[in-house]
């Protein structure tokens, strides 16, 4: 008995969650799956009604959960970095999600920016450390508000957290069973500290896989061959920061905010999975917005809890749903949101 956690969240999080959910339920019945979910109602709304973000004892509380499954965060009328802050980054650190994997895979039917490329082309998969880097806070700012003013923000990389890291991609790489490489984007020419140390421990740990492939790019060099030869890649492992910058990158090649998911992964612990589009208030209540990367991140899901059999069955049916389907865009798919669900569940 799975117990997952279902934070709707925001604007059409709860509309692309409903959906991934009806596909649970789909999931449930053919592979005899058995969970339990329990809804919480995190987000902007319960923020602008109490002034409560996520406190310490509810963050504990998620950790009794085998996995949570996220809608959206991120609400109009409140200012910037509050809920991301204080409801994604503190769920992070705090169940110690140091992954954030996020697959960059182009399905048939699906219109990419990208000229000449396929689906053979734009397969891979970004490993992006979740928990230091520059997103630990660590820093501070001196008269602010002054012209002297003085601001300081700090990137963390601890040999812990960056060989953790490392080796999840290799055995996810390992496991993915492909092109059996692992590329390691950073700024060794730069940033001589940070990547220094995670050059190093990059080398170490390829070592104890002898049948994998390794390879470097500085980061701006991979946005270029993103764009220009995305079949180089297989798997990507790098940091916090630029993990966050190259995979919005990878979404759009891969088509657009509508089928691109992702999850905050803690291998020994409760993982977080969602749409990485973001809430889309304009779209609320309207039944047009695309809940293909909400139900894509339900695969992440069950195939991180040991369900590869379903996972597989819920991509294979997304990837039968796309053929019917105008558009990835927001209210362009030739069908609402609701059926879009449907449609999915019936082709498990």
């Amino acid at each position: 008995m799975y117990k997952i956690a279902v934070i709707g969240g925001d604007g059409t999080g709860p509309e692309v969650a409903a959906e991934g959910i009806k596909v649970l339920e789909k999931v449930k019945t053919k592979f005899n799956i058995k969970y339990e979910l329990t809804h919480f109602d995190y987000g902007g709304e319960r923020y602008l009604k109490t002034g409560k973000i996520l406190d310490d004892e509810e963050v504990e509380g998620l950790k009794k959960f085998d996995a949570i499954y996220l809608g959206a965060i991120g609400n109009q009328d409140v200012a910037p970095g509050i809920l991301e802050k204080g409801i994604l980054l503190k769920t992070s650190f705090g169940l110690d999600q140091y992954i954030n994997l996020r697959p960059v895979k182009l399905y048939e039917n699906v219109w990419t920016p990208v000229k000449d490329k396929g689906p053979k082309d734009i397969d891979f998969v970004v490993v992006r450390e979740n928990t230091e880097g520059l997103y630990a806070g660590a820093g501070g700012v001196l008269k602010k508000g002054t012209k002297d003013e003085i601001a300081v923000q700090e990137s963390i990389n601890t040999r812990k957290g960056v060989e953790r890291c490392i080796r999840y991609a290799f055995e996810y790489c390992k496991k993915r069973n492909k092109k059996k490489q692992v590329t390691l984007v950073g700024k060794t020419n730069v940033l001589t500290y940070a990547f220094d140390l995670w050059d190093r421990a990059f080398q170490e740990v390829a070592k104890e896989y002898k049948d994998i492939k390794t390879d470097y790019a500085h980061v701006d060099a991979t946005c270029m061959w993103f764009v220009k030869n995305p079949e180089w890649f297989d798997v990507i492992v790098t940091d916090n920061m630029f993990g966050d910058i190259i995979t919005d990158l990878g979404a759009m090649i891969q088509g657009g905010m509508g089928i691109a998911a992702g999850g905050n992964i803690n291998p020994e612990g409760v993982s977080m999975f969602e749409p990485i589009g973001g809430s889309a208030p304009k779209y609320t209540g309207k039944n047009v917005i695309n809940p293909l990367a909400a139900i894509a991140a339900l695969q992440m899901m069950l195939e991180t809890l040991g369900e590869d059999k379903a996972a597989e069955a819920v991509e294979k049916a997304i990837m039968k749903t796309i053929l019917k389907m105008d558009s990835m865009a927001a209210g362009k798919m030739g069908m609402p949101t609701t059926e879009v669900g449907d449609t999915v569940a019936g082709n498990i």
